[in-house]
């Protein structure tokens, strides 16, 4: 491999560790707010029900965010290198991404609802952030994991501060 397509590569996995840490946050949030609590308690109020999403969060980044991080930047190369091969095999360029959204759909399926949901927030965000055509940087990668972290920060102090 040459050093250009060395630093591409690079750069590929750099974007795809930002789509992580963006994806993780959107999904534990979502899921927040969608199962606030997911064994099935009765929520009784809506104080309880957005002290139940406040809980659920952080446990949902900390499930979600080291399988997201390693599983789906793995399973979304492969997904992208895939259908690139079979667009470039076909001739047919506009299947790649058609390719690509039913790869991370089946890579997706692993955990059914939660994994499917994942992935497929993890190809739209890696979609949008492709699109800016940006050459993201290790540097870019490193910061972007303060997001979910943040996330993580933001709702423990909502917690504490409601425990208080």
């Amino acid at each position: 491999m040459t050093n250009s397509q060395n630093m591409e590569v690079l750069k590929i996995i750099y974007r795809k560790i930002i789509t992580a840490s963006i994806t993780v946050s959107i999904f534990s949030v979502l899921f927040g707010f969608i199962v606030p609590n997911p064994f099935g308690d009765t929520i009784p109020s809506i104080s309880y029900y957005l002290l139940s999403v406040a809980m659920a969060i952080p446990v949902y980044l900390m499930y979600s965010f080291p399988a997201i991080l390693i599983y789906g930047v793995l399973t979304s190369i492969i997904s992208d290198k895939v259908s690139r091969f079979i667009a470039a095999k076909t001739g047919n360029q506009k299947s790649e991404i058609i390719i690509s959204g039913i790869l991370h759909i089946a890579f997706g399926l692993i955990l059914l609802f939660y994994s499917l949901t994942a992935s497929i927030l993890f190809f739209i965000t890696d979609r949008v952030l492709q699109k800016q055509n940006k050459n993201y940087q290790l540097l870019q990668a490193i910061k972007s994991l303060a997001i979910p972290l943040a996330v993580w920060v933001f709702f423990m102090v909502f917690v504490y501060l409601e425990q208080l």
